[in-house]
């Protein structure tokens, strides 16, 4: 963006580093293996390994999914992030 406002969809923000720092934590928390969260979720373990490499967004269903498969709640990974604001500032 020309006007020097970040946009809210670039994997490199800190906003979504801290989101998959505070799942990749709840997932160690919960002892459980990206092998085994992957088998829960139906999925590949290198769905697990891209999102909490940073490498794959996630979308608000996809975060659901995967705070049920782990069984957190996801206030608390929301509160992991420690976020300002919504706005960023």
């Amino acid at each position: 963006m020309s006007d020097g406002r970040r946009g809210l969809t670039g994997l490199h923000t800190e906003e979504h580093r801290r989101l998959t720092t505070a799942l990749a934590q709840a997932r160690v928390d919960a002892g459980v293996t990206q092998y085994e969260l992957a088998d829960r979720l139906g999925v590949d373990q290198t769905y697990v390994s891209k999102y909490e490499g940073g490498r794959r967004r996630l979308d608000v269903v996809e975060f659901m999914r995967i705070v049920a498969a782990l069984g957190v709640d996801y206030r608390d990974i929301i509160a992991a992030m420690r976020m300002p604001n919504a706005s960023g500032v």
